[in-house]
């Protein structure tokens, strides 16, 4: 039967890789790398820049597949599920066309799969539609999360306080119920603004392990500004920007003393 491989490559520093997802790459008979246009040209380079580090097995072929463009029209779920059986069917025809009936796929994820990826629930769309049988191996990687705390030098949580992750979309809605602590990711609306709370601390990272990695990090108040400009400048120069960010606001004495 065909396997796949669904491994975590880190937020962007090569070194990121462990010596699982190193033995995995290396296990692959066909690697599939996503590219998505010259403005993300950065992803399939680091992608290639893994392989062409720790990829030993002379055998492994490189697939390379344009990643079919999300509409904008419509409804944000429906968008997302068209683009999901899009990218399904480009995973089913790699299995079925390059893919040998006792080989391996890799497909190489940023960060973890299991954190904000969808790559997990379009293979299940794969095998939910039954044209091709394979079984599925998931490796850990490193995360946004890990590495900009890492970057910054601090806990993810508080002692006893819970921490909620969630992306930029849901934040602008509102301020997550049940916790002083969110982790904001894929926040392409700039929702750290729409936080009022003059004694929140935010702790913001760009392009996280990659060497055009920035940091930025104070009262949310203060700095909320000099994010906005850095991020579209450095926007503006990379074309384009994957910023991930904690905000920490005062835990009352209840809260503190529940902890």
């Amino acid at each position: 039967m065909r396997k796949l491989l669904v491994i975590g490559i880190g937020a962007g520093n090569p070194e990121h890789m462990t010596v699982q997802a190193i033995n995995a790459l290396n296990r692959a008979d066909v690697l599939l790398i996503p590219v998505k246009g010259d403005e993300k040209a950065f992803l399939a380079d680091a992608r290639r820049e893994i392989c062409d580090r720790f990829l030993t097995n002379p055998a492994c072929r490189i697939h390379d597949y344009a990643v079919p463009v999300r509409r904008a029209d419509g409804s944000y779920e429906d968008g997302v599920h068209d683009w999901h059986r899009a990218i399904a069917a480009v995973y089913e025809r790699t299995l079925l066309t390059a893919v040998g009936e006792d080989e391996t796929l890799g497909l190489l994820v940023w960060g973890d799969p299991m954190l904000y990826d969808s790559t997990l629930r379009i293979v299940e769309h794969v095998r939910t539609a039954g044209r091709v049988a394979f079984e599925t191996e998931v490796i850990p990687g490193i995360t946004s999360v890990q590495a900009l705390c890492a970057s910054h030098g601090i806990a993810l949580n508080r002692i006893g306080l819970p921490v909620q992750i969630t992306t930029g979309r849901r934040l602008s809605e509102g301020w997550p119920e049940g916790t002083r602590d969110a982790l904001v990711m894929l926040d392409g609306v700039q929702a750290f603004r729409t936080v009022e709370d003059a004694e929140a601390d935010i702790w913001w990272g760009a392009y996280l392990g990659t060497p055009h990695e920035i940091l930025l990090s104070g009262k949310l108040a203060e700095i909320a500004q000099t994010i906005s400009d850095t991020r579209r400048d450095a926007r503006e120069k990379h074309g384009w920007i994957m910023d991930t960010y904690l905000i920490r606001r005062p835990a009352t004495e209840s809260e503190e003393g529940a902890a």
